[in-house]
């Protein structure tokens, strides 16, 4: 009788299991909060915390944004970067606490004097945590029309980028800087004292240095 021979199956081989590789979870970044410094700076005769580093001369003026308490062609609370707004010029940055009080109103009225010798070529900027529509109250009734006022209030952004933002009320410091056409800052002054006034003779002798140069 023939041999009949049975048929040998191959044996499947095991099917390789495909490794599914997941997208890798970026974890969120927390900002850094900015750092705050005790006794920085004398707020009716008391030592303060200000919040943020000072910049200093030779620094890149850092960008901040602000809204529009008074400057002329532009609407109240619209927001600017006036840095960006006033490129070309030479920029006056002259923080205060409060344009309702009598320092400040004593040292925009002279900055806005001032503006008028200066010329075109330069743009003086007071900033403050005042309300726009503070802001636009005091400069109509001041007459100042040569220096812009912008907002802080909200963001707090300048007081922050600039080490001038005061925690205990939510001021900036008295300081002042001149910015010049490529946004290095060429001169900083902050006032150890809030109802200190700046040096008014060598913050308009820096900006003609600026322009001299």
């Amino acid at each position: 009788m023939p041999v009949v021979k049975k048929s040998v199956k191959a044996k499947a081989k095991p099917v390789a299991k495909k490794t599914v590789r997941r997208p890798a979870v970026k974890k969120a970044v927390t900002p850094k909060a900015p750092p705050e410094r005790p006794g920085a700076v004398l707020m009716s005769g008391k030592p303060a915390t200000v919040i943020g580093e000072e910049v200093k001369v030779g620094d890149k003026a850092p960008h901040f944004k602000a809204l529009v308490g008074s400057w002329p062609g532009l609407d109240l609370w619209t927001e600017v970067d006036p840095l960006e707004l006033t490129q070309g010029k030479v920029r006056v940055l002259a923080a205060v606490p409060s344009l309702d009080t009598s320092v400040c109103d004593l040292e925009t009225r002279r900055f806005n004097a001032e503006a008028v010798n200066l010329g075109e070529a330069v743009q003086i900027v007071t900033i403050s945590a005042d309300l726009p529509v503070a802001q636009k109250r005091w400069c109509g009734a001041a007459g100042v029309e040569r220096v812009a006022a912008v907002s802080d209030h909200i963001a707090n952004e300048f007081g922050i980028k600039y080490g001038a933002l005061i925690k205990e009320r939510r001021w900036l410091r008295r300081a002042v800087f001149v910015v010049d056409q490529d946004d290095v800052i060429r001169y900083a002054a902050y006032m150890p004292k809030l109802g200190e006034q700046p040096d008014y003779e060598a913050v308009i002798a820096a900006a003609r240095q600026v322009l001299a140069a």
